[in-house]
Protein backbone atom coordinates (compact mmCIF):
# COMPACT_ATOMS: atom_id res chain seq x y z
CA UNK A 1 0.00 0.00 0.00
CA UNK A 2 1.13 3.55 -0.67
CA UNK A 3 2.24 6.29 1.68
CA UNK A 4 2.63 9.87 0.48
CA UNK A 5 4.99 12.74 1.17
CA UNK A 6 5.27 16.18 -0.43
CA UNK A 7 8.70 16.94 -1.85
CA UNK A 8 10.46 20.18 -0.96
CA UNK A 9 12.05 22.57 -3.52
CA UNK A 10 15.54 21.54 -2.40
CA UNK A 11 14.74 17.96 -3.38
CA UNK A 12 14.93 18.92 -7.08
CA UNK A 13 18.13 19.52 -9.05
CA UNK A 14 18.29 20.11 -12.83
CA UNK A 15 21.44 19.55 -14.89
CA UNK A 16 22.26 19.54 -18.60
CA UNK A 17 24.94 17.49 -20.37
CA UNK A 18 26.13 17.85 -23.95
CA UNK A 19 26.60 14.58 -25.83
CA UNK A 20 28.29 14.32 -29.24
CA UNK A 21 28.23 11.46 -31.72
CA UNK A 22 29.23 10.81 -35.30
CA UNK A 23 26.71 12.05 -37.83
CA UNK A 24 27.29 9.48 -40.54
CA UNK A 25 25.34 6.22 -40.56
CA UNK A 26 28.63 4.31 -40.98
CA UNK A 27 29.43 5.03 -37.34
CA UNK A 28 32.76 6.58 -38.34
CA UNK A 29 33.45 10.29 -37.81
CA UNK A 30 34.91 10.61 -41.33
CA UNK A 31 33.11 9.61 -44.51
CA UNK A 32 35.49 8.56 -47.28
CA UNK A 33 33.20 7.05 -49.89
CA UNK A 34 30.41 8.89 -51.68
CA UNK A 35 27.72 7.66 -54.05
CA UNK A 36 24.78 9.18 -55.92
CA UNK A 37 21.68 7.75 -57.56
CA UNK A 38 21.45 7.75 -61.34
CA UNK A 39 17.68 7.40 -60.98
CA UNK A 40 17.45 10.64 -59.02
CA UNK A 41 19.74 12.46 -61.44
CA UNK A 42 17.46 11.53 -64.32
CA UNK A 43 14.34 12.66 -62.46
CA UNK A 44 12.99 16.18 -61.98
CA UNK A 45 14.35 16.17 -58.41
CA UNK A 46 17.87 16.02 -59.84
CA UNK A 47 17.41 19.52 -61.21
CA UNK A 48 17.20 20.82 -57.65
CA UNK A 49 19.50 18.67 -55.57
CA UNK A 50 21.70 15.59 -55.52
CA UNK A 51 21.51 13.08 -52.65
CA UNK A 52 24.77 11.52 -51.47
CA UNK A 53 24.93 8.03 -49.95
CA UNK A 54 27.59 6.15 -47.97
CA UNK A 55 27.32 3.17 -50.32
CA UNK A 56 25.75 2.37 -53.67
CA UNK A 57 22.18 3.64 -53.69
CA UNK A 58 20.99 0.20 -54.78
CA UNK A 59 22.40 -1.50 -51.68
CA UNK A 60 19.95 -2.35 -48.85
CA UNK A 61 22.10 -0.44 -46.36
CA UNK A 62 22.19 2.73 -48.48
CA UNK A 63 21.07 5.83 -46.61
CA UNK A 64 21.19 9.49 -47.59
CA UNK A 65 23.98 11.30 -45.70
CA UNK A 66 23.55 14.76 -47.17
CA UNK A 67 22.18 16.60 -50.20
CA UNK A 68 23.98 18.96 -52.56
CA UNK A 69 22.32 21.90 -54.29
CA UNK A 70 23.38 25.03 -56.13
CA UNK A 71 21.64 28.39 -55.79
CA UNK A 72 22.03 31.50 -57.91
CA UNK A 73 20.39 34.84 -57.24
CA UNK A 74 19.84 35.53 -60.95
CA UNK A 75 18.83 32.02 -61.97
CA UNK A 76 21.91 31.23 -64.02
CA UNK A 77 23.47 27.78 -64.10
CA UNK A 78 20.31 25.91 -65.09
CA UNK A 79 17.59 25.90 -67.71
CA UNK A 80 14.58 28.21 -67.34
CA UNK A 81 11.17 26.91 -66.35
CA UNK A 82 9.78 29.02 -69.18
CA UNK A 83 11.88 30.65 -71.89
CA UNK A 84 9.53 33.62 -71.78
CA UNK A 85 10.49 34.34 -68.16
CA UNK A 86 14.19 35.16 -68.00
CA UNK A 87 15.94 34.02 -64.82
CA UNK A 88 13.11 31.85 -63.55
CA UNK A 89 14.99 28.59 -63.00
CA UNK A 90 15.85 25.82 -60.57
CA UNK A 91 18.90 27.61 -59.22
CA UNK A 92 16.94 30.77 -58.51
CA UNK A 93 14.35 28.71 -56.62
CA UNK A 94 17.08 27.12 -54.49
CA UNK A 95 18.61 30.53 -53.79
CA UNK A 96 15.26 31.95 -52.74
CA UNK A 97 14.49 28.96 -50.53
CA UNK A 98 17.66 29.33 -48.48
CA UNK A 99 17.42 33.12 -48.45
CA UNK A 100 14.01 32.84 -46.79
CA UNK A 101 15.20 30.11 -44.44
CA UNK A 102 18.43 31.77 -43.33
CA UNK A 103 17.94 35.51 -43.84
CA UNK A 104 14.17 35.71 -43.57
CA UNK A 105 14.02 38.54 -46.09
CA UNK A 106 13.50 38.13 -49.83
CA UNK A 107 15.44 41.33 -50.48
CA UNK A 108 18.55 40.31 -48.53
CA UNK A 109 21.75 38.88 -49.98
CA UNK A 110 24.30 36.46 -48.60
CA UNK A 111 27.55 37.84 -47.23
CA UNK A 112 30.50 35.51 -46.80
CA UNK A 113 32.82 37.11 -44.31
CA UNK A 114 32.81 40.67 -45.60
CA UNK A 115 31.96 40.03 -49.27
CA UNK A 116 28.45 39.74 -50.70
CA UNK A 117 28.08 37.05 -53.36
CA UNK A 118 25.25 36.04 -55.67
CA UNK A 119 25.60 32.25 -55.67
CA UNK A 120 26.53 29.36 -53.40
CA UNK A 121 26.59 25.60 -53.04
CA UNK A 122 24.45 23.94 -50.37
CA UNK A 123 25.34 20.92 -48.26
CA UNK A 124 22.16 19.98 -46.43
CA UNK A 125 22.80 17.22 -43.89
CA UNK A 126 20.10 14.56 -43.76
CA UNK A 127 17.89 15.33 -40.74
CA UNK A 128 17.77 11.67 -39.69
CA UNK A 129 21.56 11.71 -39.24
CA UNK A 130 21.56 14.02 -36.21
CA UNK A 131 19.28 14.69 -33.23
CA UNK A 132 19.67 18.36 -32.31
CA UNK A 133 22.52 20.23 -34.00
CA UNK A 134 25.96 19.96 -35.56
CA UNK A 135 28.96 19.76 -33.24
CA UNK A 136 31.09 22.86 -33.68
CA UNK A 137 34.73 22.33 -34.57
CA UNK A 138 34.07 18.91 -36.08
CA UNK A 139 33.30 20.15 -39.61
CA UNK A 140 36.30 19.11 -41.74
CA UNK A 141 35.77 18.91 -45.50
CA UNK A 142 38.46 18.19 -48.08
CA UNK A 143 37.80 19.36 -51.64
CA UNK A 144 40.02 18.23 -54.51
CA UNK A 145 39.90 19.17 -58.18
CA UNK A 146 42.83 18.12 -60.31
CA UNK A 147 45.98 18.97 -58.39
CA UNK A 148 44.21 21.50 -56.14
CA UNK A 149 43.17 20.52 -52.62
CA UNK A 150 41.42 22.71 -50.07
CA UNK A 151 40.70 21.85 -46.42
CA UNK A 152 37.70 23.63 -44.90
CA UNK A 153 36.36 23.93 -41.36
CA UNK A 154 34.18 26.28 -39.32
CA UNK A 155 35.78 29.12 -37.36
CA UNK A 156 34.00 28.37 -34.06
CA UNK A 157 37.27 28.21 -32.12
CA UNK A 158 38.49 31.54 -33.50
CA UNK A 159 35.49 33.74 -32.68
CA UNK A 160 34.44 35.12 -29.31
CA UNK A 161 31.12 36.63 -30.39
CA UNK A 162 28.45 34.40 -31.92
CA UNK A 163 26.40 35.73 -34.83
CA UNK A 164 22.79 34.76 -35.47
CA UNK A 165 20.42 34.56 -38.41
CA UNK A 166 16.78 33.53 -38.69
CA UNK A 167 18.10 29.96 -38.77
CA UNK A 168 20.06 30.27 -35.52
CA UNK A 169 23.80 30.51 -35.02
CA UNK A 170 26.08 31.09 -38.00
CA UNK A 171 29.85 30.56 -38.34
CA UNK A 172 32.17 31.26 -41.23
CA UNK A 173 33.71 28.37 -43.14
CA UNK A 174 37.43 28.96 -43.51
CA UNK A 175 40.62 27.33 -44.69
CA UNK A 176 41.68 25.30 -41.66
CA UNK A 177 40.82 22.29 -39.54
CA UNK A 178 39.00 21.39 -36.33
CA UNK A 179 37.26 24.74 -35.93
CA UNK A 180 40.29 26.99 -36.44
CA UNK A 181 41.86 28.75 -39.45
CA UNK A 182 45.35 27.78 -40.56
CA UNK A 183 46.40 31.44 -40.54
CA UNK A 184 44.70 34.80 -40.11
CA UNK A 185 40.97 34.70 -40.71
CA UNK A 186 41.22 31.78 -43.13
CA UNK A 187 39.21 33.75 -45.70
CA UNK A 188 39.84 33.90 -49.44
CA UNK A 189 41.88 37.07 -50.12
CA UNK A 190 39.25 38.68 -52.34
CA UNK A 191 36.06 36.57 -52.24
CA UNK A 192 35.40 36.51 -48.50
CA UNK A 193 35.00 33.38 -46.40
CA UNK A 194 34.53 29.97 -47.99
CA UNK A 195 30.99 29.70 -46.72
CA UNK A 196 28.61 29.69 -43.78
CA UNK A 197 27.94 26.88 -41.34
CA UNK A 198 24.48 26.87 -39.75
CA UNK A 199 24.76 24.20 -37.03
CA UNK A 200 21.22 24.55 -35.71
CA UNK A 201 19.58 23.56 -39.00
CA UNK A 202 22.32 21.26 -40.33
CA UNK A 203 23.29 23.32 -43.38
CA UNK A 204 26.58 24.49 -44.90
CA UNK A 205 26.59 27.11 -47.66
CA UNK A 206 29.80 27.17 -49.70
CA UNK A 207 30.93 30.35 -51.42
CA UNK A 208 31.09 29.40 -55.12
CA UNK A 209 33.31 32.36 -56.08
CA UNK A 210 35.91 31.45 -53.47
CA UNK A 211 35.99 27.81 -54.63
CA UNK A 212 36.35 28.75 -58.29
CA UNK A 213 39.68 30.54 -57.98
CA UNK A 214 43.10 29.18 -58.94
CA UNK A 215 46.22 29.04 -56.83
CA UNK A 216 46.44 28.05 -53.17
CA UNK A 217 43.11 29.61 -52.26
CA UNK A 218 40.64 27.69 -54.44
CA UNK A 219 40.08 24.39 -56.19
CA UNK A 220 39.09 25.54 -59.70
CA UNK A 221 35.60 24.16 -59.22
CA UNK A 222 34.53 25.78 -62.47
CA UNK A 223 31.00 26.76 -61.50
CA UNK A 224 28.88 27.22 -64.61
CA UNK A 225 26.82 30.42 -64.69
CA UNK A 226 25.32 30.34 -68.18
CA UNK A 227 21.68 31.37 -68.57
CA UNK A 228 19.14 28.78 -69.68
CA UNK A 229 21.83 26.09 -69.67
CA UNK A 230 22.13 23.06 -67.44
CA UNK A 231 25.64 23.55 -66.07
CA UNK A 232 25.31 20.52 -63.78
CA UNK A 233 26.89 22.37 -60.86
CA UNK A 234 25.67 19.85 -58.29
CA UNK A 235 27.86 17.25 -59.99
CA UNK A 236 30.86 19.60 -59.90
CA UNK A 237 30.77 19.88 -56.12
CA UNK A 238 30.08 16.17 -55.71
CA UNK A 239 33.13 15.33 -57.85
CA UNK A 240 35.31 17.59 -55.71
CA UNK A 241 34.03 16.02 -52.48
CA UNK A 242 34.46 12.53 -53.92
CA UNK A 243 38.04 13.29 -55.01
CA UNK A 244 38.86 14.74 -51.60
CA UNK A 245 37.59 11.51 -49.99
CA UNK A 246 37.39 12.98 -46.49
CA UNK A 247 34.34 14.58 -44.88
CA UNK A 248 34.13 14.66 -41.09
CA UNK A 249 31.26 16.03 -39.03
CA UNK A 250 29.68 15.12 -35.69
CA UNK A 251 26.33 15.88 -34.15
CA UNK A 252 25.55 17.19 -30.68
CA UNK A 253 22.56 17.14 -28.37
CA UNK A 254 21.87 18.49 -24.90
CA UNK A 255 20.34 16.02 -22.48
CA UNK A 256 18.55 17.69 -19.58
CA UNK A 257 18.23 15.63 -16.43
CA UNK A 258 15.92 16.28 -13.49
CA UNK A 259 17.32 14.74 -10.31
CA UNK A 260 14.74 14.16 -7.59
CA UNK A 261 15.94 13.19 -4.10
CA UNK A 262 13.35 11.14 -2.26
CA UNK A 263 14.06 10.86 1.47
CA UNK A 264 12.52 8.45 3.94
CA UNK A 265 13.61 9.63 7.38
CA UNK A 266 13.90 7.33 10.39
CA UNK A 267 10.40 8.18 11.65
CA UNK A 268 8.69 7.84 8.24
CA UNK A 269 7.27 4.93 6.23
CA UNK A 270 7.80 2.33 8.99
CA UNK A 271 4.21 1.10 9.06
CA UNK A 272 2.21 -0.60 6.38
CA UNK A 273 -1.19 0.74 5.35
CA UNK A 274 -2.26 -2.66 4.06
CA UNK A 275 -5.74 -3.43 5.49
CA UNK A 276 -4.71 -7.03 6.25
CA UNK A 277 -2.63 -5.74 9.18
CA UNK A 278 -5.68 -4.19 10.91
CA UNK A 279 -8.76 -5.81 12.37
CA UNK A 280 -11.78 -4.89 10.32
CA UNK A 281 -14.08 -4.85 13.37
CA UNK A 282 -11.96 -3.13 16.05
CA UNK A 283 -9.34 -1.31 13.99
CA UNK A 284 -6.54 -2.80 16.10
CA UNK A 285 -3.18 -3.92 14.70
CA UNK A 286 -3.28 -7.69 14.39
CA UNK A 287 0.43 -8.38 14.80
CA UNK A 288 2.25 -7.40 17.97
CA UNK A 289 5.64 -7.27 16.19
CA UNK A 290 4.26 -4.58 13.95
CA UNK A 291 3.64 -2.46 17.05
CA UNK A 292 6.87 -3.08 18.94
CA UNK A 293 9.30 -3.43 15.99
CA UNK A 294 7.63 -2.30 12.77
CA UNK A 295 9.28 -2.92 9.43
CA UNK A 296 8.26 -2.07 5.91
CA UNK A 297 9.78 -2.88 2.53
CA UNK A 298 10.02 -0.12 -0.05
CA UNK A 299 9.78 -1.50 -3.59
CA UNK A 300 8.46 1.38 -5.71
CA UNK A 301 8.52 5.18 -5.73
CA UNK A 302 5.76 7.00 -7.57
CA UNK A 303 5.92 10.70 -8.42
CA UNK A 304 2.64 12.59 -8.49
CA UNK A 305 1.73 16.11 -9.52
CA UNK A 306 -0.57 18.42 -7.55
CA UNK A 307 -3.60 16.86 -9.26
CA UNK A 308 -2.62 13.45 -7.88
CA UNK A 309 -1.74 12.22 -11.37
CA UNK A 310 1.02 9.60 -11.42
CA UNK A 311 3.67 11.02 -13.78
CA UNK A 312 6.67 8.74 -13.16
CA UNK A 313 7.51 5.45 -11.47
CA UNK A 314 10.88 4.29 -10.13
CA UNK A 315 11.34 0.59 -9.33
CA UNK A 316 13.88 -0.54 -6.76
CA UNK A 317 16.32 -3.26 -7.86
CA UNK A 318 15.48 -5.00 -4.57
CA UNK A 319 13.12 -4.22 -1.65
CA UNK A 320 14.64 -1.75 0.82
CA UNK A 321 14.03 -2.57 4.49
CA UNK A 322 12.80 0.40 6.51
CA UNK A 323 12.41 0.75 10.31
CA UNK A 324 13.01 3.37 13.02
CA UNK A 325 16.78 2.79 12.90
CA UNK A 326 17.17 3.37 9.15
CA UNK A 327 16.89 6.29 6.78
CA UNK A 328 16.75 5.91 3.01
CA UNK A 329 17.75 8.38 0.29
CA UNK A 330 16.83 7.50 -3.29
CA UNK A 331 17.94 9.62 -6.23
CA UNK A 332 15.53 9.49 -9.17
CA UNK A 333 16.85 10.69 -12.55
CA UNK A 334 14.48 11.84 -15.31
CA UNK A 335 16.05 12.50 -18.73
CA UNK A 336 14.26 14.64 -21.30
Amino acid sequence: MASFKRLDPEDFVISADSISATLWSTGNPTLTEFYTSSTQEASSAGNYYLSVYQTSSTEPAAAVQFDIAYGNEYGSGSIFYDNAVTGSSYTRTVYGQYRNLVLGDENSRFTFGTVTQSDFYVINFERARYKEKLFLGSFNLTLTSGSRTLSLTDNSNDVTTVSYTDAGRVYQIVSGSNGAAYSGTGYHPSSGSYGLLLPDIGVALLNAKALDTDGPYGVLLGTGRSFDTDNNNNRRLFASINNGASFAINSEETISSDFIFVRARNSEFNYSENPSFISGSTGEVLYQSFIDNPKSYITTIGLYNDNNDLVAVAKMSRPLVKDFTKEILVRVKLDF
